[in-house]
């Protein structure tokens, strides 16, 4: 039986692939960050983004470019995609939120839901379930939220100040925007021509609660790669589960 609930997920996305990564030099110096492989893989970011897309449904896929932008548009025009790619690159600076609306402008059924993910993250979790969390919320905008675990030892006390135990590397107590992302139709309307829309559309819609959060299943696979020991850890944890 069809689920009924499968016509309002999206088929389309955007990722934002123009960031410097200048914390992940030198790998970085002749690649933009979503083309940095990750260890053991032989893949870039992107790829496994593509492909984890694909296998949520979506068919068509707009990449936001900037940083040694020909670097990723060749990779994408010469490899077997699991996805229909379009690129886009800003010929000027216009912020995350005007570059989301820039490439936003490209995606081919503008009156649909879509998906959106920055270019560094590297993830698995269900896209499909978190798209049904958004349109039962009646949400304009849904952000995947990520509990991640503090870099440091942590240690627990007691009322006396005497420590009772040691932690490695604790999860946070609090949920972080994990850069995943559903967006009904009108949120593409909502974002500014230049600037940040972390600063303007979101804090808008949450004071109206259209704004939703959903917390990645315990257990899924989340990781910013932000750093070189960034890409050691998701190769170490990739090799853990056997991918």
């Amino acid at each position: 039986m069809t689920d009924p609930r499968a016509a309002s997920r999206p088929t389309q996305a955007v990722v934002l692939a123009g960031g410097q990564g200048s914390r992940l030099r030198p790998y970085t110096d002749d690649r933009p960050k979503p083309m940095v492989e990750i260890p053991g893989t032989g893949t870039p970011i992107i790829g496994h983004q593509l492909t984890w897309l694909a296998e949520e449904g979506v068919t068509d896929v707009v990449v936001s470019c900037g940083h040694l932008a020909e670097v990723l548009q060749k990779w994408l025009e010469t490899t077997d995609l699991p996805v229909s790619v379009t690129t886009v690159v800003e010929t000027e600076p216009l912020g995350r939120g005007g570059g989301l609306k820039y490439a936003a402008a490209r995606l081919p059924h503008p009156d649909r839901p879509w998906y959106a993910t920055n270019g560094d993250i590297w993830t698995r979790f269900s896209l499909r379930d978190m798209a049904d969390f958004h349109t039962e919320r009646d949400a304009v905008a849904t952000l995947a939220l990520a509990r991640p675990r503090i870099p440091w030892g942590a240690v627990r006390t007691d009322g006396f100040g005497h420590i009772t135990d040691f932690i490695e590397a604790p999860p946070s107590t609090f949920e972080i925007n994990a850069g995943v992302y559903v967006f009904s139709p009108e949120f593409a309307g909502l974002l500014p021509e230049r600037g940040d829309h972390e600063r303007t559309t979101f804090p808008h819609l949450a004071r109206e609660r259209r704004l939703a959060g959903f917390p990645i299943p315990q257990g899924s696979y989340w990781r910013a790669i932000d750093t070189a020991k960034d890409l050691t850890e998701a190769a170490k944890e990739l090799a853990a589960q056997g991918r």
